[in-house]
């Protein structure tokens, strides 16, 4: 059995949900999994960060209130955010990074992840901008240095789409991929289909928390672009940036839109795709498409996401699960983990 030191890089609710699962789990993983965490640091840059190298207790972390400096509460804790210090000095073996990220340049998300990688530590990550952003210059950092640089839930949060396709598909020869990667802008249409207007389904996402005050990002699609970029360059070994992906959003469509689909045996989707072209290249997009009832994608409502991938042998495989959600994006997390596990026990 192994332990390894994390140390949480942000702790909103991704890393928060990962200290609530060790605080809960930890025993039981040891028999499982064949290894346990001890969190021997985090920080953030609103509640400040905390650091022992003996261990910090999971469970009292999940209980500090969300409140500006709180880990200056916890003996040790400081109001101040050290984030270069608990990455580089906490003793931690990975770093589970999951803060607030700009999806322009990637930042603060992605010299996190290089100074962690700079300083021979393997990283666990939610964020999508450094690995649509910066993925080759990071992917190679941590080949030089010996280490692990794992982003599962950057697409699909706990749904293992990009695991289960490198490990599942192999032979099968991915050509391309139709997907609905914004849990956000899925539930937008969904209630829209149910008579509501877009101002009002977009109002209700918010309520619930599906989406951000500023809902930009999900309905305009610019974070499936983001996920597009990903799948396209690791499955399909595309070297895409983003401006190279045709984006558009749902904003334009309105509930007589979605009735008049609906009349027609149809339904309105924001669909990230990319597909491999004749010569080798790869194009991709996003945009609101009216896919036909019998469409692998059209039953999919909700907050749920999915991704249809086309292949030579089998033709369309596709799959569904969560694409948001505290718990379901911290056992990314936890699968990232244990492909760590598991490549250091064949070693």
């Amino acid at each position: 059995m192994s332990e390894y030191k994390i140390a949480l890089v942000g702790f909103g609710g991704v890393n928060r949900g990962l200290a609530q699962l060790i605080a809960e789990r930890n025993a039981a993983w040891q028999a499982e999994l064949g290894f346990s965490l001890k969190i021997v640091g985090v920080t953030d840059l609103f509640l400040g960060s905390i650091m022992n190298r003996d261990g910090l207790d999971a469970a009292q972390l999940v209980a500090l209130p969300a409140a500006k400096g709180a880990f200056a509460e916890l003996p040790g804790g400081t109001a101040e955010a050290f984030n270069e210090t608990i990455i580089k000095q906490s003793g931690a073996d990975i770093i589970a990074e999951a803060t607030f990220t700009n999806p322009v340049d990637g930042e603060p998300a992605a010299t996190f992840c290089r100074w962690a990688l700079e300083s021979g530590k393997h990283v666990v990550t939610t964020n999508k901008g450094p690995i649509a952003l910066h993925g080759t210059e990071l992917k190679a950092l941590a080949e030089r240095n010996g280490v692990a640089f794992e982003y599962e839930g950057s697409v699909m949060s706990g749904t293992p789409v990009i695991r289960m396709a490198r490990q599942t598909l192999p032979g099968a020869v991915i050509t391309g991929f139709e997907g609905i990667l914004n849990g956000t802008s899925n539930y937008v249409l969904t209630r829209m289909e149910e008579g509501l207007s877009f101002a009002d389904a977009v109002r209700q996402a918010q309520e619930l928390g599906y989406a951000e005050a500023d809902p930009t990002a999900d309905v305009e699609g610019f974070d499936v672009r983001l996920k597009v970029v990903i799948l396209a360059n690791e499955l399909l070994d595309a070297r895409l940036q983003v401006s190279d992906v045709r984006c558009s959003g749902i904003s334009g469509l309105s509930a007589a839109d979605l009735e008049q689909a609906r009349q027609a045996g149809a339904r309105w989707k924001l669909i990230g795709s990319a597909q491999r072209q004749a010569d080798g290249s790869v194009c991709a997009s996003v945009e609101a498409r009216r896919l036909d009832n019998g469409h692998p994608l059209a039953g999919i409502s909700g907050a749920t996401n999915a991704v249809s991938f086309n292949t030579e042998l089998l033709g369309a495989v596709t799959v569904s699960g969560p694409g948001a959600g505290r718990i379901e994006t911290a056992f990314a997390l936890l699968s990232d983990i244990v492909a760590i596990h598991t490549a250091h026990a064949q070693r």
